[in-house]
């Protein structure tokens, strides 16, 4: 076999298809075609300039998948309960705390409770703008951390301009380097982090280091999708017009 073929559902999510688990799915079910010819055998190969494409069937079946933007509050953890009496995010989303703003079109189903996946976690003494989606493409994108994030952090104290150079610089915390893409300074009681890949606690930690106390932080933005007017507590659908 030739050393240039990769599998065909590595390649398809290359290509943006779908996610990795998606790509398993659909070829299992025949709806993967490579060069006009179904493939549906796991493990298949393939060589970078074959023409991959999706049946009608999975595309309608994408379409129908959806993403949804909630405004998380302090005391939510991101992903599934690890121990007991945490609440998660995803519990937040039902009719009733559906934003009287939401202007998608989408008429609030069941089925939009079912197989949401988080993209990109957010600290669970953190607020702000968390990602669920059924969509594997969204979730790929998020996690990679090709897109930027946008947080405001409230300090205990006025950063003067050294410590504010010293954070930009980045800083060093057990072991790791952490960095910023931008830093500013909002107000005496208020920084502003762009950050792209985020490690565990990154900002408390950066702060940390510049003598700072973290009293809260709110993430505003994620890529080119902004938090907006959506109320704490509340969700949106990402409408067909905005991506990340």
């Amino acid at each position: 076999m030739s050393d240039d073929t990769i599998r065909l559902s590595k390649r398809m999510t290359e290509l943006g298809l779908c996610s990795r688990r998606e790509a398993d799915e659909f070829i299992e079910q025949g709806l993967v075609t490579v060069d006009g010819v179904v493939v549906d055998v796991l493990g298949s190969r393939v060589r970078p300039d074959q023409r991959i494409e999706l049946a009608a069937r999975a595309l309608n079946e994408q379409a129908e998948r959806v993403t949804l933007l909630l405004h998380k509050p302090v005391g939510y953890v991101s992903g599934a309960a690890e121990v007991s009496g945490e609440r998660p995010a995803w519990q937040l989303i039902k009719a009733d705390t559906l934003s009287p703003a939401d202007r998608s079109g989408y008429t609030f189903l069941r089925k939009h409770q079912l197989h949401l996946a988080t993209a990109g976690r957010l600290d669970v003494d953190a607020s702000g703008l968390l990602v669920l989606t059924q969509d594997g493409r969204v979730a790929r994108k998020l996690l990679a951390g090709d897109c930027e994030q946008e947080l405001l952090v409230w300090i205990d104290r006025p950063l003067d301009d050294a410590g504010l150079a010293a954070l930009k610089a980045g800083v060093n915390s057990d072991g790791d380097k952490l960095t910023a893409l931008r830093v500013s300074r909002q107000s005496d009681s208020q920084l502003c982090f762009v950050l792209r890949e985020v490690q565990r606690r990154h900002i408390q930690r950066m702060c940390a280091a510049a003598g700072l106390q973290v009293k809260a932080v709110r993430r505003i933005r994620i890529g080119r999708v902004r938090l907006g007017e959506l109320q704490q507590g509340q969700w949106r659908y990402l409408t067909e017009n905005e991506k990340f």
